[in-house]
């Protein structure tokens, strides 16, 4: 007879998976084994990506900020080897768009930081809004492409280049992972009438580093990254789920998903375990 997880196990697990705890963590904490976990990580993370798809349709955004996020699957590239291959290890890439009004994110892509998968993200972007927006991101060459693909003449885009300086404020070099001082900023109008002021991605950097805290497979310096794409997607997946519709904006006072008006209330874990069908 199989093994069937009762409902607050599932619950406990993740939600632990949400804010970030690592798989050896959760089984310590909660005595459900490793590999049923992973199990379940992968087919709420999986539904996570059918509730994005169907939510996030008929956007009323205006402003939007784009980015992408480093990550890798297996190992970093530099140590992929011949024996790897077929298996999709080395860097992958996960862009973001977020809106800096409503703190929402409308949509993601994982894939390679290239033309191909920068057009397949703005084109999935653009389906998803009703209205005109504002976009900004940074100098990544392909955004130019991939914008005029995505959006046509029917957005207002603007690009920042920010230069980093090599030392900090005290003059002292700054290590691998130490943040630089920016020491200059460069705006550029891409397309339409863009807002100069208002060009920015500083909002979606700093879900750079919300992502990183709250899924463990992007977190630096660990063991807890993905050895498998479709487990880092469902992971992905499972955080901007997590993050639109369950979790408290500290400046909001709600939800992203609320503040949109694409939902009315809080969802808690078991209200997005319920719509991913697993209680």
């Amino acid at each position: 007879m199989a093994n069937i997880l009762k409902t607050e196990k599932k619950i406990a697990v993740v939600a632990a998976l949400a804010e970030g705890s690592s798989i050896r963590a959760i089984e310590r904490m909660t005595g459900v084994n490793q590999n049923t976990i992973m199990s379940l990580g992968l087919r709420v993370g999986e539904a996570c990506t059918r509730i994005m798809d169907e939510k996030m349709r008929g956007l009323h955004c205006q402003n939007i900020e784009v980015d992408e996020i480093w990550g890798f699957i297996g190992a970093k590239q530099k140590n992929v080897r011949n024996r790897h291959a077929g298996m999709n290890y080395g860097d992958i890439w996960t862009f973001i768009a977020l809106d800096a009004d409503h703190k929402l994110i409308p949509t993601f892509t994982v894939g390679k930081r290239d033309s191909y998968h920068a057009k397949m993200f703005m084109e999935d972007l653009a389906g998803r809004l009703n209205t005109r927006i504002q976009l900004s991101s940074d100098g990544l060459t392909a955004y130019n492409e991939a914008v005029d693909y995505g959006f046509g003449c029917n957005v207002d885009y603007g690009q920042i280049v920010k230069t980093y300086s090599v030392t900090d404020l005290t003059g002292t070099m700054v290590g691998k992972y130490s943040p630089a001082e920016v020491v200059k900023t460069e705006k550029t109008i891409v397309t339409g009438m863009p807002d100069v002021t208002r060009i920015c991605t500083s909002h979606v950097e700093k879900q750079n580093h919300t992502l990183r805290m709250h899924c463990r497979r992007l977190t630096r310096l660990t063991n807890a990254f993905s050895k498998r794409l479709d487990s880092f997607k469902a992971a992905v997946a499972l955080n901007f789920c997590y993050y639109n519709f369950c979790k408290t904006h500290k400046a909001l006072k709600m939800t992203p998903a609320m503040s949109a008006e694409i939902e009315h209330d809080f969802w808690t874990v078991a209200d997005l375990m319920e719509r991913c069908g697993e209680i």
